[in-house]
């Protein structure tokens, strides 16, 4: 078990199988991942993984100018998406597609972004998920301003009738050595704003590891910042669903911001150009995989008979249909015209 911080640690202990940890409900979390949800976990999370080995394969025929793999850490994505409300507002970073395909982007638009056809053709307003950035924690300043912009608007009486809105950010390890994150956190503590702050501690910022960038684990920093700060295990995703919901309920009632450190691992590389190989030390892989978040949720499901063999072959369909949708539209796409790239910078006639 993984205690940090009284009345904020959740999750069991990094790589542990099989189902479900009540502790999660014993220490104040309130698990809420009904049948219906976790088979939707499920599907979602396979779909994922498939995409993300689409993409990957994509990348090395020349389709694609990068790929940021996502594997390993579906139960981290998935189980905070699902959290989400709604009208909540998710801004990523650039790895986050299981978010993606929860939030309902169609999958076609993340592939023209990493073709450079586009620079992100999913529109943010509709799905509340904002635009991928590339540019390492700026995403955290993006979420901080917005969610201040919602705070003011409750304020002075202008937010749109109906549920309150939250904020929630995707970030990793590698993001909060950067300046934008501790002045995002400063200011969304002092502020006391409706933002969730996810950190997937994967291990790695690319070949650097956690150890090396930090003398304290992330989620321990909140504190200084004033801000409650969690440890979960990001491969289990009951336990990332109960932190998650819990932390977004608390920043949608005005409790101020939350700091959520998913401790999880990136079985590929950083990019499709990095090659972890040349700094993984042997075995790390081999024992992460051990302990893979699918196979996790498929065992819970399986001991709770909340799956059968007709539920698995029809996900099995959907995630082949998905990849072949995706390997006959990606290199048909056209080539962006020249004045796209200014269309939204330069007034026009």
């Amino acid at each position: 078990m993984v205690r940090m911080l009284p009345g904020v640690a959740a999750g069991d202990e990094p790589g542990r199988d099989g189902a479900a940890d009540d502790e999660v409900g014993r220490l104040g979390y309130r698990p809420a991942a009904d049948d219906a949800l976790l088979r939707r976990a499920y599907q979602a999370m396979v779909l994922a993984r498939r995409l993300d080995a689409e993409g990957m394969a994509l990348q090395r025929q020349g389709e694609l100018g990068l790929w940021t793999p996502s594997s390993g850490q579906e139960a981290a994505q998935v189980g905070s998406a699902l959290a989400l409300w709604p009208g909540d507002h998710v801004f990523p970073s650039y790895r986050e597609h299981a978010v993606a395909l929860v939030r309902g982007v169609d999958p076609l638009d993340l592939f023209s972004l990493f073709r450079g056809a586009d620079f992100g053709g999913w529109d943010p307003a509709a799905l509340r998920f904002h635009l991928y950035t590339l540019v390492l924690a700026t995403q955290t300043l993006h979420a901080t301003g917005y969610a201040r912009g919602l705070q003011l608007e409750r304020k002075l009486g202008l937010a749109p009738t109906g549920d309150p809105e939250a904020v929630l950010v995707y970030f990793g390890d590698g993001a909060v050595s950067e300046g934008d994150t501790s002045e995002a956190l400063a200011w969304a503590a002092l502020d006391g704003v409706p933002l969730v702050f996810f950190c997937q501690n994967n291990q790695w910022a690319i070949s650097t590891p956690v150890a090396r960038q930090s003398a304290t684990p992330p989620h321990q920093r909140a504190a200084g910042f004033g801000m409650p700060g969690v440890l979960v295990d990001g491969n289990d995703l009951l336990a990332v669903h109960a932190v998650t919901r819990a932390a977004l309920d608390r920043a949608r009632s005005g409790g101020g911001p939350t700091f959520i450190e998913a401790h999880t691992y990136r079985i590929g590389g950083h990019s499709s150009a990095d090659d972890p190989t040349r700094y993984r030390p042997p075995g790390e892989l081999e024992t992460w995989r051990a302990h893979d978040p699918i196979a996790r949720l498929l065992a819970h499901l399986t001991a709770n008979g909340l799956v059968d063999r007709a539920f698995l072959d029809e996900t099995e369909r959907a995630a082949e249909a998905l990849v072949t949708h995706v390997r006959a539209a990606v290199p048909a796409m056209p080539d962006p015209p020249a004045g796209r790239i200014t269309r939204h910078v330069h007034p026009t006639d």
